[in-house]
């Protein structure tokens, strides 16, 4: 019913319909009207409502589909299949399931909406309704185990220049997987294995990138954290912003199956907003601070602490001021 109220205002797009003549032309309460107008307005519409003269809609959101991202996608394998949901708890769980079902590499699962986004340790992701590019992506590595941890370097570097491309400039990379702009985070990455000591069965690779994210959808407590591609004033097409994100994945993918990950270390230096910047590094047995030096051939955070050199595997990141 949502998409005939839908429908029918874009037939009638930048003139008032009154709530009275919806309602009697799809046969419900114009109260199911208000609910159903009210939901599109969640979900980006831009719908002027006033007293007497009803509802005219002003703007459409650009929401995927699989024609759309097609049409101008460059990669050989990446998001050749396409898997659209309108609202997931999670894409990751989505393409976990595909993935353990045989889904090919390459397969892209992508939702307007997660209701249960996931972050590194187990954080909360914001995942409102069309304001971001929510999608997981199925790999199947030929590399060791031990090296999928910079699998998740290579999406941050992937990112990054495609963002870049699209106009955030300043966008840099915070250890090992975050991408920022002017300190706030505007991208999330959450990479996930299956396999066993000796043999990767498939990797999915889980990317959140905020577009249409202003501060009215955001939480007091984010408003210094999140940032956008909104809250920045770059405007961006989710769509071309998507076809670029999986070509730079599969240029560099392809790169590293054929010469290894040093070149992409080596990007992910010069793509680092932290290197050199004094950091506190909390884990599970510690708490380190000292300064951010670099990252080893494994993709580990080196810290200059005042004992000497530290190596973090995995751990909490903090930059501090001075």
């Amino acid at each position: 019913m949502r998409q005939d109220i839908l429908d029918f205002l874009v037939q009638h797009q930048g003139e008032f319909v009154s709530g009275q003549e919806i309602s009697e032309h799809l046969g419900i309460s114009r109260t199911a009207v208000w609910k159903h107008i009210r939901i599109l307005k969640q979900r980006g519409y831009v719908i002027e409502s006033y007293t007497k003269k009803g509802y005219c809609l002003k703007e459409v959101p650009e929401l995927l589909s699989e024609r759309a991202i097609e049409k101008g996608l460059t990669t050989k394998v990446v998001g050749r299949r396409l898997v659209l949901r309108e609202r997931v708890d999670s894409t990751n769980n989505v393409a976990k399931k595909l993935a353990a079902d045989g889904a090919p590499e390459g397969t892209v699962v992508i939702a307007e909406e997660q209701t249960g986004g996931r972050g590194r340790i187990s954080r909360s992701f914001l995942s409102p309704y069309a304001k971001g590019l929510w999608f997981s992506l199925i790999l199947r590595p030929p590399i060791p185990p031990m090296e999928v941890s910079k699998m998740t370097l290579l999406a941050a570097v992937a990112t990054a220049r495609a963002i870049r491309r699209h106009g955030l400039t300043e966008c840099g990379i915070k250890w090992p997987n975050d991408i920022l702009v002017k300190g706030r985070k505007l991208v999330g990455i959450l990479t996930e294995l299956n396999g066993s000591a000796e043999k990767v069965n498939y990797l999915v690779m889980g990317i959140g990138v905020n577009t249409g994210i202003t501060e009215d959808d955001l939480p007091e407590d984010l408003k210094p954290i999140i940032t956008s591609f909104a809250r920045e004033g770059v405007a961006v097409s989710r769509i071309a912003l998507l076809q670029t994100l999986l070509a730079e994945i599969e240029h560099l993918y392809a790169a590293v199956c054929r010469e290894g990950f040093a070149p992409v270390l080596a990007e992910w230096r010069s793509l680092s907003c932290m290197l050199g910047s004094k950091v506190t590094v909390t884990s599970i047995d510690r708490t380190l601070s000292g300064t951010a030096a670099d990252i080893d051939e494994n993709g580990n955070l080196l810290i200059d602490t005042a004992s000497g050199r530290e190596v973090v595997m995995a751990g909490d990141i903090h930059v501090r001021q001075v």
